[in-house]
């Protein structure tokens, strides 16, 4: 690793509370759902980041917690029309969503097509805001140059979207050798998207977030909500250096690379 770049000052409940505890791996069970769901509520999370189906049970599970229920929608791929997007959108929100995580249509993204994306973020963002919502846009940018991150943080702006994503977690690209890989959210795609965006809209790291260092790498970048299924390990691990629920001054560590944190959602 390279020499720190300083200090940032935090406290257990901030780390808490930069969270989207994700539930969103396509073989999760009802059972391990609901662990999951009982681990946002013990770690006082932000969010359960959960599938649409699972809205109801997450209203239970955390009734009354303070945790707020993020649902996904046109995930991972992104590839429904703009019409069910936004219904599916209101669906969740009456279901009892507070948050809501779409994917834009990658295809129309990387062919320039910007007037179909800006109308198909619109859609949903207004479906969303008409229920007293808040919604992030999921970019994928393991799919994109850096010219497509800029234009849609551009048009994220415009729009007035809450927050822009990164990643699905489940975004992989297939290389030369025919297998699929994936990085979801780099540190340089967290600063473009950070450097584009107007400055009512936050940015939300999800893809390969799984550790203490890179978790407060990001909040270093800049990043006010993190995506990952490895809460339970970083806030321990947390708690292991000292940090409890009073602010205290901790290092900064850049991550080994410099560029990606470790893989997995």
């Amino acid at each position: 690793m390279s020499t720190p770049p300083g200090t940032i000052t935090v406290s257990l409940p901030q780390l808490a509370k930069l969270i989207d505890h994700a539930l969103l791996q396509p073989n999760l069970t009802d059972a391990e759902i609901e662990a999951g769901l009982a681990i946002a509520r013990k770690y006082q999370v932000a969010t359960a980041c959960i599938k649409p189906y699972s809205i109801p049970a997450a209203k239970v599970a955390l009734a009354g917690s303070g945790v707020l229920i993020c649902s996904v929608i046109g995930f991972p791929h992104g590839n429904g029309t703009t019409e069910i997007k936004a219904i599916e959108a209101t669906a969740a929100m009456r279901a009892g969503a507070d948050e809501i995580d779409m994917v834009v249509n990658v295809g129309k993204v990387l062919g320039g097509q910007w007037d179909y994306v800006a109308a198909d973020i619109k859609a949903v963002n207004d479906a969303v805001v008409a229920e007293g919502g808040a919604l992030k846009v999921i970019f994928e940018n393991d799919y994109l140059q850096d010219e497509h991150i800029i234009r849609l943080s551009q048009i994220c702006t415009d729009i007035g979207v809450a927050f822009v994503k990164t990643s699905t977690g489940y975004g992989f690209v297939k290389q030369p050798n025919g297998f699929y890989n994936y990085k979801g959210a780099t540190f340089p795609h967290v600063k473009l998207m950070k450097d584009n965006c107007g400055r009512n809209v936050k940015i939300k790291a999800a893809g390969g977030v799984r550790s203490l260092d890179d978790f407060l790498y990001m909040m270093h970048l800049g990043v006010s909500r993190i995506g990952t299924s490895g809460t339970v390990g970083i806030l321990e691990e947390a708690r292991k250096r000292g940090i409890g629920d009073d602010p205290v001054e901790v290092p900064l560590v850049t991550p080994s690379g410099g560029e990606s944190p470790s893989s997995g959602y």
